[in-house]
């Protein structure tokens, strides 16, 4: 037994056995004037995030395969887009090094503050999200939330060990008072509205 399974055995060993269950969230609804895919724009935007428009006719994906396009390579977890690296075959974040662009389906967004929720089901490989310098997100417009309060009521926190926000490119401006996308994460985050199952062919 590796020190670090003798560790978290014995955490698991100690841990008291009680019953807590999580207290009740409020929800703190707001009266919107606008739907919420408008505030989550505007609010993903704010963050230093991009927004891809969804056409109105044609190729539904069309701006994902211009988005795509001339990428070194690209590694979809989604079925609505064929990238060049196979994620069936890659078993662990090692043998992705090479990845420009990552292209996820978020499990939801929260309006208010524009951000992506990344459950630990969505990625087959967590760290893929976060190898990539450039990362777009597929998100159903249904599924966005008015805010946070909402967000915690979600059966995502309840379920598997564990779930990351995603609010923009992270950023910095302690370095002369210079903003800086990219530092210690992703250097670009896009957001492509589009609901599950559309665009059944897959973009090469």
């Amino acid at each position: 037994m590796s020190s670090r399974e003798e560790i978290l055995s014995t955490i698991r060993l100690e841990r008291p056995k009680l019953d807590r269950p999580l207290p009740d969230v409020p929800i703190f609804d707001e009266v919107w004037s606008c739907a919420l895919l408008a505030v989550f724009k505007q609010s993903l935007e704010r963050m230093g995030g991009s927004f891809l428009e969804a056409p109105i006719t044609g190729d539904v994906l069309r701006p994902v395969r211009n988005k795509i396009a001339g990428a070194k390579a690209v590694c979809s977890l989604v079925p609505e887009i064929t990238g060049t690296q196979d994620i069936e075959q890659v078993n662990s974040a090692a043998e992705l090094p090479d990845v420009h662009i990552a292209i996820v389906r978020a499990s939801f967004a929260v309006a208010e503050t524009g951000s992506v929720l990344l459950s630990e089901d969505d990625p087959r490989v967590n760290a893929v999200a976060c190898l990539a310098p450039h990362l777009l997100v597929l998100l159903d417009p249904v599924d966005i939330l008015v805010n946070l309060h909402h967000a915690f009521h979600r059966a995502e926190f309840r379920s598997g060990h564990h779930a990351s926000w995603r609010t923009g490119p992270p950023a910095t401006a302690d370095i002369e008072g210079m903003l800086v996308h990219g530092v210690q994460g992703v250097r670009s985050l896009t957001v492509f509205p589009i609901a599950r199952g559309a665009g059944d062919t897959p973009v090469q």
